[in-house]
């Protein structure tokens, strides 16, 4: 069979740009992409049967611009142009560029996009064919008096949102009305700097909420129909983090009732292509709409896993005018899928987006996970894009088996160069409330409060790291290699603190430790320069990731972390003689946290700061960035101004003690 299309062009970077390249080419459909300065070696480029290059490395200058991107498809000889999600994905202007130019836009019509892409519209629209709706203000709000007006009518708490966009930008909770004119504001500014629209709109705050969605595929004859809901309550900042299907909260009546709404709004705009309508749910299994997007979602392979379908191929064989060829007493759910976010971020610093080259990148090769990523080893993570690294999806009979193999799956992902999410991802999956399915979409902010730091490993864990530690340093430290039966004694000392006296014994392949007359047999390779240990503690597998420095090893299981220094034995009676950390050192400063643009400065010299008080916003990757002091203070002088670009660790401010 000939491919529906002889040659595409995907309109998009990273992940996304490879998932639809990779179904294009299993189609028999050439690909050609597209990639900015700061794209020149990415994978995507590497995938593709062609590549052009559209311009600088902001988006506004490449991945945005639709004359470009439109004369660059047409003179590569490409039929369709597929969007992917993000930068043109919901833009009806460069729906209406490529139909013009005489190409198939793969994805929904021009009228569609405008109409749910406009939250008021669509709010308006979901009305009419039925939905449930959240109660919030009749239009877009534009000044502060209107504003508290339609909050209070409202009642607090009320969220308030782009009208245009998504991604959770533009976005912000606000509980008192003393709190409304500064996230109005801030709303705004992210709403105008993500999507060159700042317009506004207030609606109710459903506390205790749920995050669930339903996929809807639908073909250009009227044939539409839903392939289940997803989970995607773990979020932060409204982005997602771990998203899952089926939901473990629906009972099957009200599934059936939101799929049937979602149908009925999709039908009301003759909706073609795949779409995702979005519904807000209480625990009672109340639901109400909030937005349809007109597009792909990140979220998609969980689907795809449990209904067996590729939704990109669906989009691809829409777009050409085939029928869909399914009919919804045809679709089945088998299964259970959990997918995780994996971003470049420091979760020490309240998850701001962590910059540079991954040194060390590879992936899990395991069955039942499906990764789906748009970097390898040596790709750069820039502070021009998401920092999203890749998509890690489990697959299993049940939600347990499906956690389960997720959280083993994470233990082998190994990625150095920037900080990753790796290990906050896993302490949610080992999170009690997480595992009975006991979620909210406050559910990070409740449990985590803004940041995460490893977790430090129970007594149990504890020692069978320290075995570990000892089997990988004993052997170098002490130049007694295991080529042949070796003995050694040494302390191992925790984090600065803790200190136990290791024997170590090597003899037919099993490294045996004693710690406090406690025995552990460690086998499996161990090399000098190994980043991750695959071996077995007394017979049982655990992979642990190291990063060593000679005598110091740092080791990484799960949500765990420990560092762990060896010294000689003789060393024990000059320990208590070590001097204490001084723990009070260092500058008073207020430091760029990121590469990104100083938007705008909120003291000035002599200021009296307070502990927390917000000094600063900086800009990167689209998101505002609020940066505060942490101690009563003085500001003693300013350093940066607004409009500078600055690079990680750049001094913005300079305070005393008061």
């Amino acid at each position: 069979m000939s491919p529906v299309f002889k040659k595409i062009l995907v309109a998009n970077r990273g992940e996304i740009a490879c998932r639809i390249i990779r179904t294009a080419h299993d189609m028999g459909i050439k690909v050609v992409a597209i990639y900015s300065d700061a794209d020149k070696q990415a994978k995507h480029v590497m995938m593709a049967d062609e590549a052009v290059y559209i311009g600088p490395s902001p988006s506004a200058q490449s991945y945005l611009l639709i004359d470009r991107i439109v004369e660059v498809a047409k003179q590569a000889s490409a039929e369709a142009i597929h969007p992917g999600y993000g930068f043109l994905s919901e833009n009806a202007a460069f729906v209406r560029a490529v139909e013009a130019a005489g190409l198939v836009f793969i994805g929904p019509d021009a009228h569609s996009i405008e109409m749910m892409g406009d939250k008021i519209k669509s709010k308006t629209l979901a009305k009419k064919a039925g939905v449930s709706i959240v109660p919030g203000s009749k239009g877009t709000v534009s000044d502060l008096i209107e504003a508290k007006a339609e909050s209070n009518r409202i009642g607090y708490p009320v969220m308030i949102k782009a009208s245009s966009g998504g991604g959770g930008k533009g976005m912000r909770v606000v509980e008192h009305e003393r709190d409304l004119e500064t996230a109005m504001h801030a709303a705004m500014n992210e709403a105008r700097s993500s999507f060159g629209d700042d317009r506004i709109f207030i609606e109710k705050f459903v506390q205790q909420p749920r995050h669930i969605e339903i996929q809807v595929v639908a073909d250009k004859y009227g044939n539409i129909i839903f392939f289940g809901e997803r989970e995607c309550s773990i979020q932060r900042r409204h982005q997602k983090v771990i998203e899952e299907a089926p939901s473990c909260l629906l009972s099957q009546k009200t599934r059936l009732q939101m799929g049937e709404q979602a149908i009925a709004l999709a039908k009301s705009v003759n909706y073609r292509s795949a779409g995702t309508v979005e519904f807000i749910v209480g625990a009672k299994e109340d639901f109400y709409f909030l937005e349809m997007n007109t597009r792909l979602q990140v979220e998609h392979p969980v689907t795809e896993l449990v209904y067996n379908v590729d939704l990109v191929s669906l989009m691809i064989k829409i777009a050409a005018g085939q029928k869909l060829g399914l009919e919804q007493k045809e679709v089945k759910a088998t299964g259970w899928a959990i997918e995780a976010r994996i971003y470049a971020e420091d979760s020490r610093k309240g998850f701001l987006p962590s910059i540079g080259q991954l040194r060390d990148y590879h992936e899990p090769d395991f069955e039942k996970i499906r990764i789906d990523s748009g970097v390898y080893e040596g790709s750069h993570i820039t502070m021009f894009y998401d920092p999203m690294i890749s998509k890690i999806i489990s697959f299993g009979d049940n939600r347990s088996s499906c956690i389960a193999n997720l959280s083993m799956a994470l233990d082998y992902y190994e990625i150095s160069g920037v900080e990753t999410n790796i290990q906050f991802v896993s302490s949610i999956l080992l999170n009690e409330s997480f595992q009975l399915g006991d979620i909210t979409t406050a559910f990070i902010e409740d449990k985590y409060k803004g940041k995460f730091a490893p977790l430090k490993p129970d007594p149990k864990l504890e020692k069978k790291l320290l075995a570990i530690a000892a089997a990988i340093l004993t052997p170098v430290v002490f130049q007694v290699y295991p080529t042949k039966p070796n003995k050694a004694r040494s302390i191992l000392q925790i984090s600065n603190e803790e200190f136990y006296l290791a024997e170590w014994q090597f003899y037919q392949g099993t490294h045996m430790i004693i710690i406090e007359d406690l025995e552990y047999e460690v086998t499996g390779q161990i090399t000098k320069s190994m980043t991750l240990f695959t071996g077995q503690v007394n017979g049982k597998d655990m992979p642990v990731k190291i990063k060593r420095d000679y005598h110091k090893v740092t080791l990484v299981t799960g949500p765990y972390k420990i560092d762990i220094n060896i010294l000689p034995v003789n060393a024990e009676k000059l320990i208590e003689l070590m001097p204490e950390p001084n723990i009070f050192s260092g500058n008073l400063e207020v430091l760029a946290p990121m590469p990104g643009m100083l938007t705008k400065l909120l003291v000035a010299e002599g200021d009296i700061l307070f502990s927390g008080q917000e000094v600063a916003i900086i800009e990167a990757m689209k998101m505002e960035n609020s940066l505060r002091c942490e101690i009563d203070s003085v500001v003693e002088s300013i350093h940066a101004s607004e409009g500078d670009l600055l690079n990680v660790d750049d001094l913005i401010i300079l305070l005393k003690e008061k």
